[in-house]
């Protein structure tokens, strides 16, 4: 069965649910408004819609192996994993100086419950990159950041 992101609900819950309004009224997200919130995850919904809910079925077929100490990705997660980090999607909420497109974490959330919803296999591994890459702007020093998030962020990811 094919995916079919729910727009018309995240607009439901960003105007009544968890506002962005107020979000976009600060000075750091100041240029998050409804417009461009309504922009982004229209091209997340394509994404999700056109490309990565095609290889739910191929994680359901073909698991992921381990093959002499390299683990071997469900045929198409390569591909999927590579969309979308030059989507910028794995960097959504990060920091802007190392390469994110400094977005608040609703678009961001939103954004991954779209990906989980059309293949949450392949959804994780960028999931997990967020992880770390808030890990380390919270904790990381200058440089630690500077090393790794940029590779975090960028679409040669993980996956094989």
């Amino acid at each position: 069965m094919a995916y079919s992101a729910p727009l018309n609900d995240y607009d439901v819950i960003l105007r009544h649910i968890v506002p962005l309004a107020p979000v976009a009224a600060t000075d750091k997200f100041a240029e998050a408004t409804a417009e461009m919130a309504k922009a982004v995850l229209g091209e997340a919904a394509r994404l999700c819609e056109e490309k990565l809910t095609t290889y739910q079925r191929n994680g359901d077929l073909h698991p992921a192996v381990l093959e002499n100490g390299v683990v071997r990705t469900s045929p198409g997660f390569a591909e999927g994993h590579r969309a979308i980090g030059e989507g910028g999607w794995i960097g959504m909420s990060a920091a802007p100086e190392h390469g994110g497109m400094g977005l608040p974490m609703m678009l961001t959330t939103a954004v991954n419950d779209m990906m989980s919803g059309a293949c949450l296999s392949l959804q994780l591994a960028p999931l997990m990159s967020q992880g770390q890459i808030e890990a380390l702007e919270n904790h990381a020093s200058d440089a630690l950041k500077a090393l790794y998030i940029p590779k975090l962020i960028a679409a040669n990811g993980p996956a094989r």
